[in-house]
């Protein structure tokens, strides 16, 4: 085998071996492909569970409906993880079409916005996760301090299903971080001595 990576057959007719390197960017591009589209499935499994929750509670007589509206967290995450939902779904079809036509990316500014917008979708997350998730501690633990009541203990499968959405939102952003990690391989790689 020559030092090109083309070997010689026993009937002299060139044969062509994959270098490493292609083998990795394929293997990349399949796991970004993947990461992509499960993030696009559980955002939007996240946004309709914590959306579509409510809990009707009879006091006194009284019906009291709680709903996602009812804490402006909840609803953020709603609207974060549809947003993620859709921008995953289209980096998915980008992702599906350069591995369809067999290109790598070598455009930098592309590759920018790209490691740029995931980025920014991981670090929005991970805010509206915080957000969620402190807003459902005190739904669930109280704060005696402020004569807050646990409100789970009335609305348990409301709590449940946010409990659910916001599970659902975690691995979102940890597949979200991944997906982060892979695109700034492939900004930066741009920059190497050599292209893939």
């Amino acid at each position: 085998m020559s030092y090109l990576g083309v070997g010689v057959s026993p009937g002299k007719v060139p044969v062509y071996h994959e270098s490493g390197l292609k083998v990795v960017d394929r293997k990349v591009r399949v796991a970004e492909l993947i990461l992509r589209a499960a993030i696009c499935g559980l955002a939007f499994v996240a946004a309709l569970l914590v959306a579509t929750d409510t809990q009707v509670k009879e006091i006194f007589s009284i019906q009291k409906k709680a709903k996602f509206t009812d804490m402006k967290a909840l609803v953020i995450l709603v609207v974060v993880n549809g947003i993620a939902a859709a921008y995953s779904l289209v980096q998915t079809f980008r992702c599906l079409v350069s591995m369809l036509r067999g290109s790598v990316l070598f455009n930098k500014p592309l590759a920018w916005l790209i490691f740029s917008s995931d980025q920014l979708m991981a670090y929005v997350i991970v805010a509206a996760i915080g957000a969620a998730a402190q807003s459902a501690a005190f739904a669930k633990l109280g704060e005696a301090e402020l004569e807050w009541m646990k409100v789970c203990d009335m609305y348990g499968k409301f709590c449940n299903q946010v409990g659910e959405g916001i599970a659902s939102s975690v691995f979102v952003c940890a597949s979200m971080v991944i997906v982060s990690a892979i695109s700034a391989f492939s900004l930066f790689r741009l920059y190497g001595g050599t292209t893939a």
